[in-house]
């Protein structure tokens, strides 16, 4: 069974872009690099074609990771949610109960996840621990370096 990805309507047309980028532009740029590198003689040889060679296998994986992803996902809907609960799409702020430190997060889907910015997975564990969770319940995240305990202060959509 295929996975499958939730993500919301701008990263759909983010991927939708760049898989038409990839597939119009970038694979001829790829097999003009090859072109090029096949004239430079021995292939055996040859350190630029095997860049390019290596190159074309990294497009390709792209494009087919692309081509899964937009096979399988589900878009995420406003009108699903409840505007009292934790679901992707929302922004949540939380309270570090160790360190009486305030933290504000987007959960995302996985496709969409950047922790540097505080996008959260729902598929990770804060994620997991965060979702159905309404203001002012407490839960307790697993994390490599123990059990740690938030409570969730504001919910936005």
């Amino acid at each position: 069974m295929a996975k499958e990805y939730r993500i919301s309507a701008e990263r759909l047309e983010e991927l939708k872009q760049e898989l038409t980028y990839l597939k119009t532009v970038r694979e001829k740029e790829v097999a003009e690099l090859i072109k090029e590198a096949r004239s430079f003689g021995d292939l055996s040889e040859n350190s630029e074609y095997d860049e390019a060679k290596n190159e074309q296998g990294k497009l390709y994986s792209r494009m087919a990771e692309l081509e899964e992803i937009l096979s399988n996902y589900t878009l995420i809907e406003d009108a699903e949610r409840s505007a009292d609960m934790i679901h992707v799409g929302t922004t949540v702020v939380v309270r570090d109960l160790e360190f009486d430190e305030e933290l504000t997060y987007e959960i995302v889907g996985s496709q969409e996840a950047d922790p540097m910015n505080g996008r959260i997975s729902e598929e990770s564990p804060f994620g997991r621990a965060l979702l159905g969770r309404k203001i002012g319940e407490e839960v307790i995240v697993e994390a490599p370096a123990g059990n740690i305990k938030y409570q969730i202060l504001k919910i936005e959509r």
